[in-house]
């Protein structure tokens, strides 16, 4: 087995704990200014981002437990429990955008005019806070982290609606202008949200990384001396990053204890130029048959 390439992931942690305290901060400083200008949308959204500060505290816990190495239930370690944070973290987000339209469609025949001065100071608020939050997850690579990056994206995009919202509607009357935005940010967010959880589903499928060529893989292992064929190639992906193969390769007849070795090392060079984090080569030789080599 090898381990040819890793990654860095030591600020995740962190950066979750930092965007789920942010979120928190605000969902409180939201609710008490919903009270103060007396305007239910934003009381709305209070509520919105409670949720949302309720999945990021389980995507910061699932993130965290994502650190644990292997032992005797988790033989690959706890990598994919943040995955299964970003699931949850989706499926909160796609209740809330859905709860948002529900709210939002109904007004588009019925605006209501909010207090636009509070809204301003509220959004201006709003974008600096999850701003910074967003800024500080940006260089996310897990799967994860890319979902509670669009969390907080969502929340920037709705105060900077909310602004250019509250700026017309300080001068001219157009309430309308306020779902129609709602609107907009929801179907952008829903969009994403979707790409994101095909690719937590197909992680947890075992479907082979979009980066790993496995036609070209075998190419590549073909050309290592004394190899005359390759079957039984499987891969997969732990949480995006972490990507493990499996493959059988079958060696010339009378091949050597000390030569297989050799081959064997030649193959996980080859790997390790593939983003391959973790290899088991099974090693056959000609005259052997095996039941896999269909697979």
């Amino acid at each position: 087995m090898g381990h040819h390439h890793t990654h860095d992931h030591s600020s995740d942690v962190k950066n979750i704990k930092a965007a789920f305290f942010l979120n928190l901060l605000f969902t409180i400083v939201e609710i008490i200014g919903g009270l103060y200008v007396n305007s239910m949308a934003i009381l709305s959204d209070a509520v919105h981002d409670l949720g949302d500060s309720l999945s990021l505290g389980f995507s910061w816990y699932f993130q965290k437990l994502s650190k644990k190495g292997r032992d005797k239930t988790f033989s690959y370690g706890y990598k994919r429990f943040s995955v299964l944070g970003a699931i949850i973290n989706s499926i909160v987000l796609v209740a809330g955008s859905l709860l948002i339209l529900a709210e939002t469609v109904p007004r588009l025949w019925q605006p209501v005019q909010p207090n636009a001065q509070g809204m301003l100071l509220l959004s201006i608020l709003g974008i600096i806070i999850n701003g910074a939050a967003v800024l500080k997850m940006k260089k996310g690579v897990s799967i994860n982290e890319k979902v509670v990056s669009l969390h907080l994206l969502e929340d920037v995009l709705g105060w900077v609606a909310v602004l250019i919202g509250s700026i017309v509607m300080m001068f001219y009357d157009v309430p309308i202008l306020d779902p129609l935005l709602s609107l907009l940010i929801a179907g952008f967010i829903l969009y994403n949200v979707v790409k994101n959880l095909k690719a937590s589903f197909k992680i947890i499928l075992q479907a082979n990384p979009q980066e790993l060529n496995q036609e070209a893989i075998k190419e590549k292992v073909l050309t290592v001396p004394k190899v005359k064929s390759v079957h039984d190639l499987h891969s997969w992906t732990m949480d995006g990053n972490y990507h493990i193969m499996s493959i059988h390769i079958v060696l010339e007849k009378g091949i050597t204890m000390g030569e297989q070795m050799e081959v064997k090392s030649k193959v996980r060079e080859v790997m390790g130029q593939q983003a391959i984090d973790h290899v088991t080569i099974e090693v056959d030789c000609v005259e052997e048959p095996c039941e896999l080599e269909d697979c």
